[in-house]
């Protein structure tokens, strides 16, 4: 099995099965954004606990890489702390500009890799990642 086939299947069994989708009824902090050059939308909610992502969940529609996206990130940031969830937007944000950039603990992420390839595409797949760092830029100008 090629390299481009594995990343497919992730991206795909991501967007069939995703991640932390749904919406909480608990306080939160909740960021909402949309393309709309191609009408991704998505609702990112986050539990806090002190510094700490306890809980991430994403509600909204898209295609199958801005969902699948949201999965991976809602499940790469759960237990980091806000300074460490940002720093993953930056990687990956890194990543979608064609920078060698590697995810050791999170591989799925990866497989967005293949997106850069596609500039139209690059929006949808840093949707839910932007809706993230804007969430943690208010909580740090609420803190600050």
């Amino acid at each position: 099995m090629q390299l481009d086939d594995l990343y497919r299947r992730v991206i795909m069994d991501h967007h069939k099965n995703p991640r932390n989708r749904g919406t909480m009824d608990e306080e939160s902090v909740t960021i909402n954004l949309n393309n709309p050059t191609c009408g991704d939308r998505i609702s990112l909610q986050l539990q806090l606990d002190g510094n700490k992502v306890a809980e991430a969940k994403f509600s909204g529609e898209g295609c199958s890489i801005s969902m699948s996206s949201a999965s991976m990130m809602t499940e790469a940031i759960k237990g980091r702390t806000l300074e460490e969830a940002y720093a993953m937007a930056e990687k990956f944000s890194a990543l979608m500009k064609g920078e060698p950039v590697e995810f050791e603990e999170l591989e799925d992420i990866e497989a967005l890799s293949g997106v850069n390839k596609f500039p139209a595409r690059i929006k949808c797949a840093t949707l839910a990642w932007n809706a993230l760092r804007k969430g943690v830029e208010s909580q740090s100008k609420q803190e600050g």
